[in-house]
């Protein structure tokens, strides 16, 4: 094959932040099996508020020198983000009340279509035919992983609230990371959160003091980790990464999910699901791999 034919491939790079990014989702799919037992004893509205209060906390404690430069911008971006967040939580929450834990998690992963979906609906970003490509697999690729059977009723169209939540919290990221301060920024979302949860837990009488030392467990790993740390991450990565691609690599989430429930919860994966976490993997790939040809693609 000549030169002037030939289709050479970028190679491709990712960097620290991203890296990072990547370590969170399996953090947070190893917390599906830590919360999931915790939540059975206590009240989710309440398990949130704990968490992101004291996710703020800590947030705070570490961050208190620079607190006081807290921009508007950071203000507004981190409480517009914060509700977006509270949002996905409080609709999944309520959608698992009537719909099943596979629907579930298959309808919040289609968080990686809406994502250029939004993008394109609020700021008028044309996705890539690539994106839209990896979006389809990467839904598919859930798909296979998680569901056990699809039946529609009122809990899915919550949860299809919840994957739009999130998509929307990713392009409010998107747009107000760069050129914030990601502790302060984190720390607004985590506030946020923690707040409207506090609202929820007591509006709802749910508001109580953890009796089980698994739950306090729970809160702390989640508080530190998977809160503090994690959305610290997540900001300061999309300050540097496209949205699309975050979205993307926040699918990884299942495939760890499934893992850790493998590992340390003793669930088995079908050939079915297994086929799903590759089709995943393959999505990230054809959305970031781009032949010489591609001039001028973004992102």
């Amino acid at each position: 094959m000549s030169e002037s034919v030939a289709v050479k491939m970028v190679p491709w790079r990712i960097n620290p932040w991203e890296m990072a990014l990547i370590a969170v989702t399996a953090v947070w799919g190893w917390t599906f099996v830590t919360v999931h037992d915790a939540i059975v004893v206590f009240p989710v509205s309440a398990f949130l508020s704990y968490r992101f209060t004291t996710a703020a906390v800590l947030l705070a404690l570490a961050l208190s020198p620079t607190l006081r430069r807290l921009t508007r911008k950071e203000l507004l971006g981190g409480v517009g983000a914060g509700v977006a967040l509270f949002a996905g939580y409080a609709f999944q929450t309520a959608g698992l009340g009537s719909t099943t834990p596979s629907n579930a998690a298959f309808i919040t992963g289609l968080a990686v279509v809406f994502t250029p979906l939004l993008s394109f609906l609020l700021f008028r970003l044309r996705p890539h035919r690539k994106q839209i490509w990896g979006a389809c697999l990467a839904a598919i690729g859930l798909a296979l992983l998680t569901m056990q059977g699809l039946e529609v009723h009122r809990g899915d169209a919550l949860v299809l609230a919840c994957a739009m939540a999130f998509a929307l919290h990713i392009l409010i990221l998107s747009r107000v990371s760069p050129g914030a301060h990601p502790g302060r920024l984190t720390f607004v979302q985590l506030a946020t959160v923690g707040f409207l949860g506090t609202v929820w837990a007591a509006g709802a009488n749910e508001m109580m003091v953890p009796r089980s030392a698994h739950v306090w467990l729970a809160l702390l790993v989640t508080a530190v980790v998977a809160s503090s740390l994690a959305y610290f991450v997540q900001t300061k990565a999309q300050a540097t990464t496209p949205p699309n691609r975050v979205a993307l690599i926040l699918t990884l989430e299942p495939v760890f999910g499934g893992m850790f429930g493998y590992w340390l919860a003793g669930d088995r994966l079908t050939r079915m699901n297994l086929v799903g976490a590759g089709l995943i993997l393959a999505a990230i790939l054809v959305t970031e791999m781009r032949s010489s040809g591609d001039v001028g693609d973004v992102g």
